[in-house]
């Protein structure tokens, strides 16, 4: 998300600048709203739509074998939408095909007479795609009467072993090329001419790419090596955002920020193949997999890194063709009539004249503007890919909180301290008087699982988890405990105690109505100091961020359960609490907009976003992230939306309390912080109307100063 494009696109109406005109004043105060408003909305309608109940489609696997039995095989997956089943001949041709990735999966059926059957699978094209082709091939398996075996034969390496590093380094090279030019097109304008950007943006991708080798390489750990590969697709893949954008920029000025943003992020997630199998998603997405630079700059790296280059070929010809086009079409429209002109925005006759570094700052020089222009980007693209890439790379299980119940307290004691000396630093197991007690303590989210001893010989264990919870460490704490209680020779019992639902089969519903509130109450804020500088008192626009508040979660709760279907119930409630988060993160982050400008977005996306997910446990568990994270679980804005969303959905509200605590404390804090910056601001105008050293500025010239001096 580029929140200084938005600013500007809505300081840009019908192609005009803004006047004291009453109309035009109610257009520009009607953008504001519409711009974040459908930033949010495409966002969050394409994640939640495609990502809250995803189911594989046409899924390509081989069958191993020959014979009657083979082929009847083959015809029992084709006739199910969810995988298409090619035969092969060797053990060989299988595995070929999944280095090619031309398969998901293999099933190696029995040799004559045998009953062993062997899964292929190959993690490193995926680990939602290795989960899910495993739950396609086990059943045809069993049904057979078949053992099973699982061998990988492209595993992820241990510094990358949630497979996010080329996730996150194609997002980074998204960034690096889309944010800048949002900036440049008010700040520096005159670079955006094709003999000027051009050696700028070769340089830049170069550079870009490096840092993000840097972070994810020997800073994070998640890649070894490689870096030149890094430096090569990093370099088409920025150049062809960069250049694509150059030309949305070019034809609508500084709107182009919505048709980047759909193109490079929104679309490009869901196809990208690289957090969900693409085999997963709608059939569009599966097209968009083939022609957006997202999807290709991350295959590329993935080919290189984890399948000797196979099919590298056909993602860098995607970024090749991308950049070829944009550049002959940005060198017609440049030798068109209006081509020396950028819609919206006023020509700068003189670079060297000062002008807005950033939206409703103050004039700057013009070294100043190329500072901000590659600053500010470089911030957010170090943020993101440094933030997820270390806290998401390799996930390890850590002080999982587990209790035991047994039908004698002192076995339940013995066998506690036996877990915690055989498992020290993974759990962290205590004990329950009763099953009933377990459970509960499981609903209120204080532990993952309950194992509950045997009463009697001959009878199993029990494993009490909650997917509802968080569908991760459910399989984390099952991992633990099947080994264990295998080696012991003794059964075992999963039971769900809280299942997901049918339209969250990820558990990823949560996350995304949390995220929704929080990106909603931060951007609007935000937009508001750069596209409304006249709107400077806390009075002023405390009742357009209700409105706003009000507003965002009717529409979102609207947008996910009735036109999606993703979510279900409690709509009062949701939309209350949706509310009151908007307004209160819109509260705290007017504190840093008010006072260091759109500088201050970048801590704020630090503590509301990047350190925000993890913490979450929306996605990954927080118990399988670094322990950093474990803390601000409790004090996070983002933590406490996801948890309320969740606790409505499945815990009957059950620690919703403690949620909106902490988000309401976020609102007060930010209201105080308003209220004193609003006192300070009356002090500077009366030192300026009785001739004090402001004197000769105006109010307004009063807020715009507050980011000069705070750097």
């Amino acid at each position: 998300m580029d929140t200084e494009a938005v600013i500007e696109a809505a300081d840009v109406v019908d192609g005009r600048p803004p006047g004291a005109d009453r109309k035009e004043q109610i257009i520009r105060m009607v953008a504001l709203f519409v711009m974040p408003f459908l930033m949010v909305t495409m966002m969050f309608a394409t994640y939640m739509s495609t990502m809250h109940s995803p189911h594989p489609r046409d899924m390509p696997v081989a069958v191993v074998g020959s014979g009657a039995t083979a082929q009847a095989v083959v015809d029992g997956l084709n006739a199910a939408d969810s995988t298409e089943a090619t035969l092969v001949a060797t053990r060989d041709d299988a595995v070929d095909l999944l280095h090619d990735q031309e398969a998901t999966g293999a099933l190696v059926l029995p040799t004559a007479g045998g009953a062993n059957a062997t899964i292929l699978t190959a993690s490193a094209a995926g680990a939602s795609q290795n989960a899910t082709v495993q739950q396609l091939l086990a059943p045809v398996a069993l049904q057979n009467s078949w053992q099973t075996t699982t061998e990988d034969v492209a595993p992820l390496p241990a510094g990358d072993s949630a497979g996010i590093a080329v996730l996150f380094a194609a997002m980074g090279m998204m960034l690096a090329g889309y944010v800048p030019l949002s900036i440049m097109v008010m700040g520096v304008p005159h670079l955006l001419r094709l003999r000027r950007f051009l050696p700028v943006l070769a340089g830049w991708s170069a550079f870009t790419s490096s840092i993000i080798w840097l972070i994810l390489g020997p800073i994070v750990g998640a890649v070894e090596g490689h870096y030149l590969t890094f430096l090569g697709v990093g370099m088409l893949a920025t150049a062809a955002v960069g250049l694509a954008q150059l030309l949305l920029s070019k034809v609508v000025g500084p709107l182009a920020v919505l048709p980047g943003m759909l193109l490079w992020v929104v679309f490009g997630m869901p196809a990208s193949n690289l957090a969900l199998s693409v085999h997963n998603m709608p059939g569009f997405f599966q097209f968009l997999h083939g022609v957006l630079p997202l999807p290709a700059a991350g295959e590329a790296l993935r080919s290189v890194l984890y399948f000797d280059g196979n099919g590298l070929g056909t993602h860098l010809i995607v970024l090749a063709v991308w950049i070829v086009a944009a550049l002959a079409l940005c060198l017609l429209k440049e030798r068109s009539a209006s081509g020396k002109m950028i819609p919206g925005v006023p020509p700068i006759t003189d670079p060297d004249s000062k002008a807005p570094a950033l939206a409703g700052g103050p004039p700057r020089s013009k070294r100043f503007r190329y500072v901000a222009a590659a600053g500010f980007p470089l911030a957010i693209l170090v943020v993101v890919v440094g933030a997820m890439g270390f806290s998401m790379h390799k996930p390890q299980p850590h002080d999982i909180p587990v209790v035991v119940v047994a039908a004698a307290p002192g076995q339940a004691q013995q066998t506690a301290a036996g877990l915690n000396a055989q498992l020290d630093g993974i759990l962290d197991v205590t004990v329950a008087g009763t099953v009933d007690e377990a459970t509960e303590q499981i609903r209120s989210r204080d532990v993952v699982a309950a194992f509950v001893l045997p009463s009697a010989p001959d009878t199993p264990a029990t494993l009490y988890s909650a997917s509802a919870a968080n569908a991760s460490q459910q399989s984390a704490i099952r991992a633990i405990f099947q080994p264990i209680t295998a080696a012991q020779g003794l059964p075992l019992t999963l039971t769900d105690v809280q299942p997901l639902s049918e339209t969250d089969t990820g558990g990823s519903n949560s996350m995304y109505v949390g995220m929704s509130w929080i990106m909603a109450g931060f951007l609007f804020l935000a937009v508001l100091r750069g596209g409304a500088p006249h709107v400077r008192r806390l009075r002023q626009f405390l009742p357009l961020l209700g409105g706003w508040a009000i507003g965002m979660s009717v529409w979102l709760w609207f947008l996910f359960d009735v036109l999606i279907g993703a979510i279900s119930g409690n709509a009062l409630e949701t939309i209350a609490y949706g509310t009151l988060t908007i307004f209160s993160v819109s509260l705290a982050t007017g504190v840093l907009t008010r006072t260091v400008g759109l500088a201050g977005i970048i801590p704020m996306m630090v503590v509301l976003m990047m350190a925000g997910v993890p913490a979450s446990g929306g996605g990954m568990s927080v118990y399988l992230v670094p322990e950093v994270f474990r803390p601000l679980q409790d004090v996070l804005p983002l933590p406490a939306a996801v948890d309320i969303a969740r606790s409505l959905r499945y815990f009957d509200g059950v620690g919703v309390g403690h949620n909106l605590l902490v988000i309401a404390i976020w609102g007060a804090v930010g209201l105080v912080g308003n209220l004193v910056i609003d006192r300070w601001l009356k002090r500077r105008e009366r030192r300026s109307d009785s001739g004090g050293p402001d004197a000769g500025t105006t109010p307004e010239a009063h807020l715009r100063l507050v980011p000069a001096e705070a750097h």
